[in-house]
């Protein structure tokens, strides 16, 4: 049987596309219940809507973050979700909101986590003389990109290499690393 999961976007999905995609190879442990925006315009959500996936968005704006937290939470609950892969979803969770679901949210972050935590991954990665930059997905906690490392993929930082470049191609190992793990994770 399938585990139900949940996608948090912000913007164009290219992340909840990869995962929607891994979705539907013969041997994938999880089908995508519902993909969830605090952006209502999200481009992400009219592909999903394409593709016969159902949608919620919702903005935060003039909401206290704990309705709008409640609001998205009855959302996954009423989809039967079981378990959450945050995909280019720029708000931070509360700690209630984690706490409600612990254990049960991923994210993949674009850099060799622990390193680099937030944002600007790429320019400090640059910046530091690193040879590579990288992606992570990782058990969401409390603490903002701390928890537990499921995979990670490596991408070399190649000589005159810009933040764009780099992100570019590390974009391209998401999609590839990110249904694998929740694949994995998923199957435990």
């Amino acid at each position: 049987m399938k585990r139900k999961l949940g996608i948090l976007i912000s913007g164009r999905g290219s992340n909840m596309q990869a995962l929607v995609e891994g979705s539907r190879l013969p041997d994938a442990p999880y089908e995508v219940a519902l993909v969830a925006s605090d952006k209502p315009d999200a481009a992400g959500l009219v592909w999903a809507t394409e593709h016969g996936i159902p949608t919620f968005a919702q903005s935060p704006k003039g909401m206290v973050k704990a309705d709008y937290e409640a609001a998205i939470d009855s959302a996954l609950r009423s989809a039967g979700v079981e378990a959450i892969a945050l995909a280019g979803y720029m708000r931070l969770l509360s700690d209630d909101f984690v706490a409600r679901w612990r254990g049960r949210i991923v994210n993949i972050h674009p850099s060799l986590l622990p390193l680099y935590k937030g944002l600007d991954t790429h320019q400090r990665a640059i910046d530091a003389g690193d040879s590579h930059g990288g992606c992570s997905v990782h058990i969401v906690t409390e603490e903002l990109d701390g928890g537990e490392v499921l995979g990670q993929a490596r991408v070399p930082i190649l000589p005159g290499d810009t933040p764009a470049a780099l992100a570019e191609r590390v974009l391209a190992e998401e999609h590839k690393l990110y249904p694998r793990i929740v694949a994995e994770w998923l199957s435990r």
